[in-house]
C-alpha cells in the first residue's frame, strides 16, 4: 500500500507568533504547488492553508516520507521553515483519516464547530484536483471527509449557535457595547470573513458600518450590498478617531494599523475608547497598540476563548462525535487496504 502521510501544524502546536511566520499567502501556496510536483517520491498531495493551520497531506510509494518533507521544508523559502518544523506534528494511515473527519466537522477547529473550515477544505481540495496532485486516495479521502462532516453536523450539535469567526467578533463587540445600533464600526477587508462579520452586524441591528478595501470598488460593492458605507483605503487612517470598532480580516503579509496610526486616533477621540479586533493571520493591527490607555485589542486567540466558553457543557457530545468520526475512519481505512 502507499503510504497516506500528513505533515501540519496548527494552532494546537503553535502559538499565535509562530502561526504568524509560518501562514503562506497566494504566491506561497503557488510556490508549494510548484515544489511539490517536483518531488519524484510524491505520488499524490494536497494543501491545507487557513489562518489556524498549514497541512500537507500526501502519499508516497517511499517510507522515508517524513525525511524528504522535511528536507524541502528546510529550503522552502516562502515561509520560516524552523519555525514550522518545531511546531509540526506528523501523522500516518488510518491517523491522517480520522484528523481530516474531525478538521472538516469543526472538530479540530480552534473555535470548536466553526462552520467555515469545511468549506476551506473543500476549497483545498478543488485547488489540488485543478493542478492534477490528487489521485485514487486522496479524492477518496477528502470525499468522506465531506460525507463525514455532513453526518456530524446532522446527527449531532457540535455547531449549535452558528459558530463562526464573523458571528464571534460581532458577540465581543456586543458584549463591549451592547446595543450596537449607535455604534460606528469599520470593517477592513471584504474577503469572506468581512463579508461575514458584515452580515452578522446587519442581524445585530447595526445602523453604520464602513467598509474598506484596497481595492475600493470591492468595498463599495460590500457596503451596498448591506446598506453599508465605503471609504478609499488610502483615507481610512484619517477617519480613524470617529469609529468605536474597528475589525480587521485582510489577507495582507504586513501590519495595516500601526501603532503610530492608533496613538494618533486615540488622542482626537478624547478619551472615548476605542475597540480593535483583529481577525487577519498575519495579524493586521500592531501588536503594541494594546499598550495604549483607551485602546481595547482582540486576537483571533481571544475570539477562540469566547466561542469555546460553553465547550465544557458540550463535551460529552463532542468526545462522542469524535469516536463516532474514529470508528468512520477505521472502517475507511480498513476498506482501502482490502483494495
Amino acid at each position: 500500500m502507499q503510504n497516506l502521510f500528513l505533515l501540519g501544524c496548527s494552532h494546537h502546536t503553535a502559538p499565535l507568533e509562530v502561526r504568524e511566520r509560518i501562514s503562506l499567502n497566494a504566491e506561497g501556496v503557488q510556490a508549494a504547488t510548484q515544489e511539490l510536483s517536483a518531488l519524484s517520491s510524491l505520488r499524490e498531495w494536497a494543501i491545507l492553508n487557513t489562518c489556524n493551520r498549514l497541512e500537507f497531506y500526501g502519499v508516497s510509494e517511499s517510507n522515508t516520507a517524513r525525511a524528504e518533507m522535511d528536507e524541502w521544508l528546510s529550503r522552502f523559502s516562502a515561509l520560516d521553515a524552523n519555525a514550522f518544523l518545531a511546531s509540526a506534528f506528523w501523522q500516518e494511515g488510518v491517523g491522517v483519516v480520522q484528523h481530516l473527519f474531525e478538521v472538516s466537522s469543526g472538530l479540530d477547529s480552534q473555535m470548536v464547530g466553526e462552520t467555515e473550515i469545511l468549506g476551506q477544505v473543500k476549497d483545498a481540495y478543488a485547488d489540488a484536483v485543478a493542478c492534477k496532485s490528487v489521485g485514487t486516495m486522496l479524492n477518496q479521502l477528502f470525499q468522506k471527509s465531506f460525507q463525514a462532516a455532513k453526518w456530524a453536523r446532522t446527527h449531532t450539535g457540535i455547531g449549535r449557535g452558528h459558530v463562526s469567526i464573523g458571528n464571534v467578533a460581532v458577540e465581543l463587540a456586543t458584549r463591549i457595547f451592547g446595543n450596537l445600533s449607535k455604534s460606528r464600526i469599520l470593517i477592513i477587508g471584504t474577503g469572506e470573513v468581512g463579508e461575514a462579520t458584515v452580515q452578522s452586524l446587519q442581524s445585530r441591528g447595526c445602523r453604520s458600518v464602513t467598509i474598506t478595501s484596497r481595492t475600493f470598488g470591492n468595498a463599495a460593492d460590500l457596503a451596498r450590498k448591506f446598506q453599508g458605507s465605503a471609504v478609499a483605503f488610502t483615507d481610512f487612517r484619517e477617519q480613524l478617531d470617529t469609529f468605536d470598532i474597528v475589525i480587521s480580516a485582510t489577507d495582507a503579509n504586513d501590519i495595516i494599523l500601526q501603532f503610530e496610526d492608533i496613538e494618533i486616533a486615540r488622542a482626537r477621540r478624547r478619551g472615548h475608547p476605542m475597540f480593535l479586533i483583529d481577525l487577519a493571520m498575519p495579524r493586521d493591527i500592531d501588536q503594541r497598540a494594546a499598550l495604549l490607555e483607551n485602546v481595547f485589542l482582540y486576537n483571533l486567540d481571544d475570539l477562540s476563548a469566547i466561542a469555546n466558553e460553553n465547550l465544557r457543557q458540550r463535551q460529552k457530545e463532542v468526545e462522542s462525535c469524535k469516536e463516532s468520526l474514529a470508528a468512520r475512519a477505521r472502517r475507511f481505512w480498513d476498506g482501502i487496504g482490502s483494495t
